[in-house]
Formats: structure tokens, C-alpha cells, sequence
């Protein structure tokens, strides 16, 4: 028995599970409320992408401390946790939100020729499914980096 949790990887399939579940939440939503809501806002997209860059910038930097790069100090375990359940949250909440913007874009692509509306609101869900999208891949990527450079590298720890 081993007596240290271990946590595991963040699995993709788990992902594109939240993900497609959120494109059909997404696309109810959005038939139901389309008509008696405003235009979406850009910055509703914007703010994941700024989120990711953060995560990528951040891992690249943590993962020098763990890997004690050019004499950088070394890291605290409790900010190592802290950032793999940074990762791991962001993951889930980017696969969602990506699903999410997913069913608006499904729902208005096709009446964007037509629908001045949809166009605009095509273009803030493209821009907002690429940006949660690069929150998903950032936090994947944080995740990697808080390994520590002798942990295995599949899922499961030895007992």
C-alpha cells in the first residue's frame, strides 16, 4: 500500500467528455435564448486566452525551479499543488467553456450570411472557442511541467 495519494494525469478523453456535453448545453441554450439576449460580448472570449498565456508563461517558469535551472531556487511543494489544481481546474473549466462556445457557433454559423447579428456573434465564438481551447493546452502543459523530473511518465504510480 502506498501511504502518498497520488494524483493523477488530467485524461483528454475526460475532456472531450466535459466538451461535448457543454456543445449540447451550449446549443439548447443558445436556441432557447437567442432571440432575447444581447449581442456576446468579445472580452467573454478574450479573458480565457489571457488566462492561458499566463498558465503557459507560469509552467515554463515553474518548470525551471523543478528542474533547478540556472541556479533558480527551488520549489515549494505546497505551490507545486497549487498549481497542478490550477492546471487541473483549468482544464475542465477551458473544455467546457470551449463546448460551450462550441453550440453558439454550430447554432449561429449557418444564419450568419442572413442574420447581421450571428455574423458578429460568429466571429465573438470562434475567437472565444480558440481562446478556451488555449486554456485547455495551457493547463495540460502546466500540468506537465509540476512533474517532478523523476516521476513516471504514465498514470500510474508503483506500489
Amino acid at each position: 500500500m502506498n501511504p502518498q495519494p497520488s494524483i493523477s494525469r488530467t485524461r483528454p478523453r475526460d475532456l472531450l467528455v466535459v466538451g461535448l456535453v457543454a456543445v449540447l448545453v451550449g446549443n439548447l441554450l443558445i436556441r432557447l435564448l437567442y432571440s432575447s439576449i444581447p449581442s456576446l460580448p468579445l472580452a467573454a472570449g478574450v479573458v480565457l486566452g489571457v488566462l492561458g498565456v499566463a498558465e503557459l508563461v507560469g509552467g515554463y517558469l515553474l518548470r525551471g525551479r523543478i528542474e533547478r535551472r540556472r541556479g533558480l531556487p527551488p520549489v515549494d511543494p505546497l505551490l507545486a499543488a497549487r498549481a497542478v489544481v490550477l492546471a487541473k481546474a483549468s482544464a475542465v473549466a477551458g473544455s467546457f467553456v470551449s463546448g460551450l462556445w462550441a453550440g453558439v457557433l454550430t447554432y449561429t454559423l449557418p444564419m450568419a450570411g442572413a442574420v447581421t447579428a450571428a455574423a458578429a456573434d460568429s466571429v465573438t465564438a470562434g475567437i472565444g472557442l480558440v481562446c478556451a481551447l488555449v486554456l485547455v493546452g495551457a493547463a495540460l502543459w502546466l500540468e506537465h511541467c509540476c512533474r517532478t523530473p523523476d516521476d513516471p511518465e504514465g498514470d500510474e504510480r508503483p506500489h
